[in-house]
């Protein structure tokens, strides 16, 4: 079907998932790692990260791993979620990520 004169086409843009390019958990520690070291004061962040890395490893196994239902996954590693340094650690091992100190 021909345009019409000065139309251009409709452009779709579909939103952005950052849980669709981690692929392996090498990807997943880089992004973890990037978050705690871009924005080591930001929780919320961090936690939103590691919803990602969950979302990107499929949510209901990373629970299961964790030792945690689906819905309070989700709810502590949302925008408004404020997750214990326990559930962080449960997450992080059902994910295959580890958490790692050095020297400030």
């Amino acid at each position: 079907m021909p345009r019409a004169k000065g139309k251009s086409p409709k452009t779709r843009t579909t939103p952005y998932d950052v849980a669709e390019h981690l692929r392996t958990r090498e990807e997943m520690a880089a992004y973890l790692d990037a978050w705690l070291e871009e924005a080591p004061d930001d929780a919320s962040g961090i936690a939103k990260a590691l919803g990602d890395i969950a979302r990107a490893k499929g949510m209901s196994q990373v629970a299961k791993d964790a030792g945690l239902s689906r819905e309070s996954l989700y709810r502590a590693l949302s925008a408004e979620g404020n997750p214990s340094f326990a559930t962080v650690l449960k997450v992080a091992r059902a994910l295959g990520v580890k958490l790692h100190a050095q020297a400030a």
